[in-house]
Order: structure tokens, then C-alpha cells, then sequence
């Protein structure tokens, strides 16, 4: 398997340079695995399949759906990529390096983990602050225009919020210097991680179900479905900084009383 990956990256050092690939193959994967992910959630909930497994029952309209699609070719296209095109000095001084050997697994799955916690504890403090008033109102609010979330709507935000999710995407990365490839890995799982927050289901395969300390859909579609002031849930990946910083004191209550009713339910029958 390694050698397989070693060969194809071989041909694409080969054909491409650095710039194509850091910025312009950056973009596409992103693109690729965006909405390879999210694009079937929109089908799951049309279909009504999987319903039990649905977290709120309200369903987004077709024109809510495709408005969603729409804006985000609109802000991938006129924001994200200008910005990838612009940022390869950065790249390049934060020591990002393409060429072989490739780094090992245990190198590229440590770096990620970092970065995982550096930009959640960062997209936690990031969060709050766009749930103040003035801030939510001008910029956050677009990413709240779906209540119901669908795994699309990750990415659905305000050009600011968008540079700012990139921001604390990037910081981890910057301080170690990574190779392209752990770099590319790392948006990968990333982008997976947030379509899955936002897909609105719970399914009894979902990672929160496995990893401790992981949010996942039940957690972050809390978030969605209150007012902005009381919302709290507002961590990225993970629970901890929410448990810490007791912002997740609603959620909480509402699991328990759900764990309650369910037990009551369980002992009638």
C-alpha cells in the first residue's frame, strides 16, 4: 500500500508544481470530498430514508437546498480559492514541503491529532465571540439561517466567518510545518468531521458513538436549534472546552430528561 502511495505521489511531483498542487489541488480535493459527503444527505432527507435515525423532524425545502448549494459554488469559487491562490507564500514559509520520502503514518496521524485540538480550542473562543450580539447579527447569522442542518450547510457562512474557519484550519499546520500530503489528509478528515456535525442525523455508526470526547451531529445540531444568546455547544470536534467552560449546560439537561423519559417509556412496556 505504501508503495502505491509513494508511486503516486512520485507522478504527481513529477507532473505538477508546487504551487498547482499546494493551492489548485488543494481546492479540488476540497471540492471533491465536500460534496461527495454532503451532497447525499440532501437526497437522504428528499427520500425520507433513514427517518428514525433523523435528529429534528423538520425537513429543509428543495429551494432551501439548492439556495445552499448555489452560495456556497458562489463563496468556494470567488473567496476560497482566490484566498488558496494568494496564501502559497504562506505555504511555502510555514515550511510546507511536497517532495519524497513521504512522512510515516505515525508522524502524519500525531500532526493531525494537534491540529484537531488546536483548532478546536481556537474555533471554540472564535464561536463565542460571533454569538455576541453585534457580531451574530452582521456575520454569523448567515451560517444560522438553517435551524435544520444538512451536511452542506457546514460551509455556509458569512465571507468574514469563512476566513476566520480557515484561519484556525491553517493555524495547526503553520506551527508544524507539514508535509503537503499530512496537509491534504488533515482537510480531508476535517471536512469529513464537519459535514458529519452538520448531516442531521444520528446514526448508531456515528463517531460520537465510538470516540470519547468526540461532538458529532447530536451535539452541534443543538447549537443550530436555539437562540443565538443561549445556544452554547460551540466547539468544533470535540466536548471538553463546552464541559469545561459549562456551555453545554442546556444540552446536557436535555439528554438527561430524554434519558428519563425513555427509561419511564421502557418500564411500561
Amino acid at each position: 500500500m505504501a508503495s502505491v502511495i509513494e508511486a503516486g505521489w512520485t507522478y504527481l511531483i513529477t507532473h505538477f508544481s508546487d504551487f498547482q498542487l499546494a493551492c489548485v489541488g488543494s481546492f479540488i480535493l476540497h471540492e471533491l470530498v465536500f460534496f461527495l459527503s454532503g451532497l447525499p444527505f440532501i437526497y437522504i432527507e428528499r427520500a425520507g430514508w433513514l427517518r428514525k435515525y433523523k435528529i429534528q423532524a423538520k425537513n429543509n425545502s428543495s429551494e432551501a437546498q439548492e439556495k445552499c448549494i448555489a452560495r456556497l459554488l458562489f463563496y468556494h469559487f470567488c473567496v476560497n480559492l482566490p484566498v488558496m491562490l494568494a496564501s502559497y507564500p504562506v505555504f511555502r514559509f510555514m515550511g510546507m514541503r511536497s517532495s519524497l520520502p513521504l512522512p510515516s503514518w505515525k508522524v502524519m496521524s500525531t500532526q493531525i491529532l494537534f491540529y484537531f485540538i488546536v483548532e478546536d480550542f481556537i474555533f471554540y473562543w472564535g464561536h463565542r465571540i460571533l454569538h455576541t450580539k453585534w457580531l451574530y447579527k452582521h456575520i454569523h447569522s448567515v451560517h444560522h439561517e438553517y435551524a435544520t442542518p444538512f451536511g452542506l450547510t457546514s460551509e455556509y457562512a458569512h465571507p468574514a466567518e469563512i476566513l476566520f474557519l480557515g484561519f484556525a484550519t491553517i493555524f495547526g499546520p503553520a506551527i508544524t510545518g507539514p508535509h503537503l500530503i499530512t496537509l491534504w489528509l488533515w482537510m480531508v478528515v476535517r471536512v469529513l468531521e464537519t459535514v458529519e456535525a452538520h448531516c442531521g442525523y444520528h446514526f448508531p455508526w456515528s463517531p460520537s458513538n465510538f470516540l470519547p470526547l468526540y461532538g458529532g451531529s447530536d451535539f452541534h445540531d443543538y447549537h443550530h436549534r436555539l437562540i443565538y444568546t443561549k445556544s452554547g455547544n460551540y466547539s468544533s470536534t470535540f466536548v471538553y472546552m463546552d464541559w469545561i467552560f459549562g456551555t453545554d449546560h442546556g444540552y446536557r439537561k436535555l439528554k438527561a430528561l430524554k434519558t428519563e423519559e425513555e427509561v419511564a417509556e421502557f418500564k411500561e412496556n
